[in-house]
Parts: structure tokens; C-alpha cells; sequence
């Protein structure tokens, strides 16, 4: 079978340039960390290396519910997970300082992972996470201000089903007391479907829901951490069938 444009695209084209835009903002995201340790100049190179990703394939983002959120908060963002293209359609769209909590092993990727260890990114062994690393960090991260986002799906959604909220990604919100703020992404995994090594230009909508208010609690009970999870789950789910 003859490979698409699209794929002859993506491949001689697009991860090219992708690969130039991630050693050239990762450079400097990396020398900057060495006198803004908050790594408030190295989230703009996150967006601009999200903008210009966006920008190379031909993506446009419709970002909606913005009115809802007050300016300098911070905030723990939870959105579901379609595509690989869901982290600069955020990054790009919302206006605050953002830090992820991701895999340990995107710490092995030249540029990205010193990026990501240098600039205030958590991140975790799945297999065995350090809890107590992650409550210091959570509770850091409103003196720094500094927000989160988290796909707690764990893994991309192969049909744009919202899969399962794990539980465990709540507890650092509920531990520190942040408000949660569900964000519904629609559109992205037909930008780079998972398991595709092919992207095409489109449109994503990313609709901002209202913040949750969360209590602080060191110790929140299963039960309630399900809740959370259980309730932010509908709220993105719903997001997605407007």
C-alpha cells in the first residue's frame, strides 16, 4: 500500500521541522533555568514551540469558557487524552504558567527531558510513584505560581472514548487544597491519530468548565478521591458530546 500525502508529509516535513523547533526552545528553556529557576521563561518557550507545532500542521484552536477563570490563580486543569497533540493545543491556549506530571521515561528524551526536570515538571515512575514528592510539590506549586495539568486516562484514547479517571491523579489537588478545572478536548485525535505516524491539518475545541473547589485534606479518603475523579469524568465527557 502506497503511503498518503499526508504521511510523506508528516515524515520528510513535519518531524524535520519539529525536531528543530524542540532542540532550539529546549536549549533555551535549559540555559534560561540557570538564572529564572521558576521557569516562568521557559513555559513561554513551551508555548511557542506549541504555537509553532500548531501552526506548522495547519491546526486552529477554538478555546472556549476562558471568562471562568480568574487571572494568577492556581489551578489543577484536567483534561482527557486523544491525542499526543493535546499538550501544545493547552500549552498555547491558556494563559498561565503550567507544569505536568508525566512519565519518568519522557526524562530520557534529549532536550525534553532536561527541559522538563529543570523548569518545575514532575516527573513519576508509575510502577513505583513517590508519594511524598509529589504532595511537596503540589503545595509548591501556589507559592510559585504555578499551575497543573493532568490526563489522569493515563494513555490516549484510541476512538475518543473518555476512558476511566484514575483515582490517584486527584490526590495532589485534594492534598493541597487547589481547585480543579475540567478542560474537554475535541478533535484532537484526528490531528495524529494514536499509533499513526501520519498528521493532518484540523480544528480542536478546548472548552474550559468552571472550577471545582476542593478542600484541602493531607489524607483524603478513597471513597472521596473516587468521587472527584468520578465527577470531573462527566463533566469533560460531557464537553465532548455538545
Amino acid at each position: 500500500m502506497i503511503p498518503s500525502w499526508h504521511w510523506w508529509r508528516t515524515v520528510v516535513f513535519l518531524i524535520p521541522a519539529i525536531s528543530i523547533y524542540t532542540i532550539v526552545f529546549g536549549t533555551l528553556s535549559i540555559v534560561s533555568s540557570l538564572f529564572d529557576r521558576r521557569g516562568h521563561f521557559a513555559h513561554r518557550c513551551a508555548q511557542m514551540w506549541s504555537w509553532l507545532i500548531l501552526a506548522t500542521t495547519h491546526v486552529e484552536v477554538d478555546v472556549e469558557g476562558l471568562e471562568h477563570l480568574a487571572p494568577g490563580r492556581t489551578y489543577v486543569f484536567v483534561a482527557n487524552h486523544q491525542s499526543i497533540y493535546d499538550i501544545p493545543v493547552i500549552f498555547s491556549a491558556l494563559p498561565y504558567q503550567l507544569r505536568i506530571i508525566a512519565k519518568d521515561s519522557l526524562g530520557t528524551f534529549p532536550f525534553l527531558g532536561a527541559h522538563l526536570r529543570r523548569t518545575g515538571h514532575l516527573l513519576v515512575n508509575r510502577r513505583r510513584p513517590d508519594h511524598a514528592a509529589m504532595f511537596a510539590w503540589a503545595n509548591a506549586l501556589t507559592g510559585k505560581g504555578l499551575s497543573l495539568i493532568i490526563f489522569p486516562e493515563g494513555t490516549r484514547s484510541a476512538d475518543g472514548t473518555v476512558g476511566l479517571f484514575k483515582g490517584g491523579s486527584f490526590v495532589p489537588a485534594m492534598h493541597a487544597g487547589l481547585p480543579v478545572v475540567p478542560l474537554s478536548v475535541a478533535g484532537s485525535r484526528h490531528v495524529m491519530r494514536k499509533g499513526e505516524l501520519t498528521t493532518r491539518p484540523g480544528r480542536v475545541r478546548l472548552i474550559v468548565h468552571p472550577p471545582i473547589p476542593v478542600e484541602r485534606q493531607p489524607s483524603p479518603a478513597v471513597d472521596e478521591v473516587r468521587a472527584l475523579a468520578s465527577r470531573v469524568r462527566a463533566i469533560v465527557a460531557g464537553g465532548l458530546s455538545d
